[in-house]
């Protein structure tokens, strides 16, 4: 992180040293990615090239249940990340965020593609010029499966087939990437 150059302030050697306020923000944002990498799973948070000092620090801290504890430990690991690599740190974090809006993202498109296919005809064909290498026989197989469980009486629905259908989608949404 740089500190901005109107934070700086002359000390009684003519020098220029950040200001107490441009310190305190620095150590809030290392204190806040301290907090964002302890949710990274286990594994994540081994890959990334860090101090041991620091990893040891983390794992103390997801560790910590009460209150206090995690706030000291916290402000320790932030004290530790002032003078580590934090760039690494915070890709790994970004990368990890990314991840999970993709995955958002790929659920959303298989469920619009299960609500076209279950109420528009037309929808199929779509999906075959889009998906070519799809299993045309099965997913009519589903549709009608699915249009059929919907058309039930709400106290006999199932949603089994709606369930199916959406598997078959999000299956041939990733063999497509």
């Amino acid at each position: 992180m740089s500190i901005p150059e109107s934070d700086f302030l002359p000390d009684e050697g003519g020098a220029e040293r950040p200001s107490k306020s441009a310190l305190k923000r620095e150590a809030h944002e290392l204190q806040k990615l301290g907090q964002e990498l302890i949710e990274l799973p286990d594994t994540r948070l081994a890959a990334i090239p860090m101090e041991e000092g620091l990893l040891i620090a983390l794992k103390a801290l997801k560790k910590t249940k009460s209150h206090e504890g995690r706030r000291r430990q916290l402000q320790y690991v932030g004290k530790l990340m002032r003078s580590a690599n934090v760039e690494p740190l915070r890709e790994a974090v970004a990368a990890f965020k990314l991840g999970h809006a993709l995955d958002a993202v790929k659920l959303h498109r298989a469920e619009r593609w299960r609500e076209e296919l279950g109420t528009d005809g037309d929808a199929v064909t779509r999906w075959m010029q889009a998906h070519p290498d799809s299993d045309v026989q099965r997913l009519r197989s589903l549709i009608r499966a699915a249009q059929k469980d919907a058309a039930a009486a709400p106290e006999q629905r199932h949603g089994r087939a709606w369930r199916e259908l959406f598997q078959f989608i999000k299956a041939e949404l990733r063999d497509d990437e």
